[in-house]
C-alpha cells in the first residue's frame, strides 16, 4: 500500500517540527483571542454580534476548506501546500495586529482561517508519509500534544499579553513562530513524492462541499434563531447529500465515496472522531460558567481548574502513541472514549452547587485523559486505512470531523439553552435553570460519546475491514 520511500530521518524530523509548530499556532489563535475579545471590542467599538464573528469566521473558513486543501495537496504536493498555508497564516496574523476597524478584523480573520486550513489539511499526511507505519502513532501523538498545548496555553498567554501589552500583540506574538516554521520548511524539508500526481482536482465538488459545511457551521452558530439557523442547517445537510451523489459519479472525486461505502475501518474511525469531538467540545464552556456562578470562583481560579483537561490531553496523547506499539489502535481508541464517556456521565449525575471541587477536577481529568488516549490511535487508524494517494484526503477528513463535531456540540448547547433558559443570561437568580441545562447537555454529550464507543468497537481491526 505504501511503496514510496520515506524521506531521510533528518528531513522527517524537520517535517515533524514544522507540523508541530503549525498544530500549536492554529488552536492558539482560536483560544488566545477569546480572552482578548472584550478589549478588542471596546477599542474598535464593536457590537456583541461583531465580536462573535471574530471567532466564527476563523472556525468557518477552517471547516469549509480543510478537505479541499487536503486533496489538492495530494495532487500538487503536500510540502508546497503546507508552505503556502504557513505563509498565508503568518501574513494575515501579522496584518491583524494592525487592524483599525472591526470589519477589517473579521475579513482578515477569515483569510487567516484559510491559511490555517491550508497548512493543517495535509499536516497528518506529511507525518504519515515521512515516517514508517511502526513509528507513525508515536509521531501523531506528539503532533496531537502540540495541538492541546496551543489550546490550553492560549487563554493564559492571551490574557497575560492583553493585560500587559494590548490585544494587538496577541496577534503579533505567533508571527516569529510562523516565520521560524517557514524557514525550517524552506531549508529543512525536502520535496516529497506527490501522493496523487497527475490526477484532476474536483473543483465543483469542493465548492458544493465548502458551501454545505459553511451553511451547517453558520446554522449551528445561529441555532437559537430558528428562522435563520434551521434553514441553514437543513440546506447544509441537503448539500452534503448532494455532494455525495456528485462524488459518486465523478472520475476524480474530492472524496472517493468508495472510501465511505467499502472501507468500513476508515468510515467508522472518522465517525468515531466526530462523536468524540461532539461530546467534548462544549465541556469548557459549561464548566467555566459552572465554576464561576455555582462555585463562586474568580475567572482566574476557574481557568486554572479548567486547565486540567487539556493538560491531561497533552500528557496522554504521546503516551497513547507509544502504547499503540503494543495494543491494537482500535482497541486503544475505544478504551479512551470509554474513559471520556465515564467522565461525562459522572459529571451529568453529580454536578450541583454542592459538588466538591475535587470531584469536578476528577471529572475533567477523566474527560481529558480519555480524549488524549482516543485521538492519537484514532487519527493513526484513519491514516493507516487509506492508500498513500489518499493521505491528504484522510488528513483533511480528520480536520473536517473535528469542525463538524464542534458544530454539533455548539448546536446542542444552543438548543438546550433555548429550551430551558430562553434568552436569559446566566445569573445567580436563574442558577437552578442553568444547572438543569448543563446536566441535560452533559447527558446528550454522554450519548454522543457512547455512540462513538459503539462505532469504534464496530470497525473491528484494520485487517478485518481490509
Amino acid at each position: 500500500m505504501e511503496k514510496a520511500t520515506p524521506p531521510p530521518l533528518t528531513s522527517a524530523n524537520m517535517i515533524l517540527l514544522t507540523v508541530c509548530l503549525a498544530q500549536f499556532m492554529a488552536p492558539f489563535m482560536l483560544t488566545s483571542i477569546g480572552v482578548a475579545l472584550p478589549s478588542l471590542g471596546r477599542d474598535l467599538n464593536a457590537s456583541a454580534m461583531q465580536i462573535g464573528l471574530v471567532e466564527q469566521t476563523y472556525v468557518l473558513s477552517l471547516a469549509m476548506f480543510m478537505l479541499t486543501f487536503g486533496r489538492l495537496g495530494d495532487i500538487i504536493g503536500q510540502r508546497i501546500m503546507f508552505l503556502s498555508g504557513l505563509g498565508i497564516f503568518t501574513g494575515f496574523t501579522f496584518l491583524l495586529g494592525f487592524s483599525t476597524s472591526i470589519y477589517t478584523v473579521i475579513t482578515l480573520r477569515f483569510f487567516q482561517g484559510i491559511g490555517a486550513a491550508t497548512m493543517l489539511s495535509g499536516s497528518m499526511a506529511l507525518v504519515a508519509a515521512a515516517f514508517p507505519p511502526e513509528l507513525r502513532a508515536r509521531k501523531i501523538g506528539l503532533v496531537s500534544a502540540c495541538t492541546y498545548v496551543g489550546l490550553s496555553t492560549g487563554p493564559v498567554i492571551g490574557g497575560y499579553i492583553t493585560e500587559h501589552f494590548g490585544w494587538r500583540h496577541v496577534f503579533l506574538s505567533p508571527v516569529p513562530i510562523g516565520l521560524a516554521a517557514v524557514f525550517v520548511c524552506l531549508f529543512g524539508m525536502r520535496e516529497m513524492e506527490k501522493n496523487a500526481s497527475g490526477e484532476r482536482m474536483d473543483w465543483l465538488g469542493s465548492t458544493v462541499y465548502g458551501l454545505s459545511v459553511g451553511c451547517i457551521m453558520t446554522g449551528a452558530a445561529h441555532a437559537q434563531q430558528l428562522w435563520l439557523g434551521l434553514p441553514l442547517l437543513l440546506a447544509g445537510t441537503l448539500g452534503l447529500g448532494g455532494f455525495l451523489v456528485l462524488e459518486k459519479s465523478s472520475n476524480s472525486p474530492l472524496l472517493d465515496v468508495r472510501l465511505l461505502s467499502q472501507n468500513r475501518f476508515f468510515t467508522l474511525s472518522s465517525l468515531a472522531a466526530l462523536g468524540n469531538y461532539a461530546a467534548t467540545f462544549g465541556i469548557v464552556f459549561f464548566m467555566s460558567l459552572f465554576l464561576q456562578y455555582a462555585k463562586g470562583l474568580t475567572a482566574r481560579e476557574a481557568g486554572l481548574i479548567l486547565l486540567l483537561q487539556p493538560l491531561m490531553q497533552v500528557v496522554t496523547s504521546p503516551l497513547s502513541g507509544r502504547l499503540a506499539d503494543r495494543i491494537a489502535i482500535a482497541k486503544l481508541a475505544t478504551a479512551g472514549m470509554l474513559i471520556s464517556a465515564a467522565g461525562l456521565l459522572l459529571a451529568a449525575l453529580t454536578l450541583s452547587t454542592r459538588t466538591p471541587l475535587w470531584l469536578v477536577a476528577v471529572e475533567l481529568l477523566l474527560i481529558g485523559a480519555g480524549f488524549g488516549i482516543f485521538i492519537t490511535p484514532n487519527s493513526t487508524a484513519i491514516m493507516d486505512s487509506v492508500e498513500r494517494r489518499q493521505f491528504g484526503v484522510a488528513s483533511g477528513m480528520i480536520g473536517a470531523m473535528r469542525t463538524l463535531g464542534m458544530a454539533t456540540s455548539l448546536t446542542t448547547i444552543t438548543l438546550v439553552f433555548s429550551l430551558f433558559m430562553g434568552d436569559q443570561a446566566v445569573t445567580n437568580a436563574n442558577l437552578d435553570q442553568f444547572i438543569i441545562s448543563m446536566r441535560t447537555a452533559l447527558v446528550v454529550f454522554s450519548f454522543f460519546s457512547c455512540l462513538g464507543v459503539i462505532l469504534s468497537i464496530s470497525r473491528g481491526t484494520r485487517q478485518e475491514a481490509g
